[in-house]
């Protein structure tokens, strides 16, 4: 891949745990009173890690990045190496999907956050489905 030294030096700074954006969902979910487990496997031998697991209500929660997952709204597609970029975020959201369905197939619900998503908002969207899914196990 032909890429320049302060290109391999950004792209090797990303973090893929912990960025800002997952943290700010975790405190908010915390602030309303969820509790969760982070970067855990919801399945045993699928090597996939949710970045916010609510494990009794089966909902595994993902945070996207836009460039890297291929957001709809501000995917945006590189000039340099651009085969080699679009293959990888391709690649990427055929792996989201696959994880979805795997998850969907075990009794897992994922849900995916955008980075461009409000936190807030996203928590109460969060709160909301494990608030349901928590319920619906009770009365079964």
């Amino acid at each position: 891949m032909d890429t320049t030294p302060e290109t391999r030096a950004r792209m090797s700074r990303q973090r893929s745990r912990n960025t800002e954006v997952e943290m700010a969902l975790r405190r908010a979910l915390h602030a309303a009173g969820m509790r969760y487990r982070v970067h855990r496997k919801p399945l045993k031998g699928v090597r996939r890690e949710a970045d916010i697991l609510f494990g009794r209500a089966k909902v595994a929660v993902f945070v996207d990045g836009c460039f890297w997952h291929g957001c709809p709204e501000h995917a945006t597609w590189p000039k340099s190496n651009a085969e080699f970029w679009r293959t990888k975020i391709e690649g990427n959201q055929r792996r989201d999907r696959d994880t979805d369905e795997r998850l969907a197939s075990a009794g897992w619900l994922a849900v995916r956050v955008w980075e461009h998503e409000d936190p807030m908002e996203a928590a109460i969207r969060v709160r909301d489905l494990v608030v349901a899914r928590r319920a619906a196990t009770a009365r079964t």
